[in-house]
């Protein structure tokens, strides 16, 4: 067996088991998937992916003013009203492609 070193983090239960879930259907145990985050992190000289903030953030009626809240509503009332809608298949089947990308 190869030499190995103890790593302890802290995690929030949710995000270990929804992520443990997916590697166990996987097969791939959770010290394995580790080790290829950490050895894709020395292949990349850094972290393997790409850490920015979006360009736009999504709408949030937490960190919108009442007024930005009400003046939203009525744009959606009135695209509504006008026909500018699109069936909710296609809105979802949207947001599935942009996922998978």
């Amino acid at each position: 067996m190869a030499k190995t070193a103890n790593l302890y983090v802290r995690i929030e239960p949710d995000v270990k088991e929804q992520a443990e879930s997916i590697l166990a259907s996987l097969g791939i145990p959770a010290s394995n998937a580790i080790n290829m985050f950490y050895k894709q992190i020395i292949l990349h000289n850094g972290m393997p992916f790409e850490l920015r903030l979006p360009d736009k953030m999504p709408l949030s009626m937490g960190r919108m003013t009442e007024e930005e809240l009400d003046n939203a509503l009525e744009q959606g009332y009135d695209d509504m009203v006008n026909g500018r809608t699109r069936p909710a298949a296609d809105v979802f089947a949207d947001i599935h492609k942009e996922a998978a990308v």
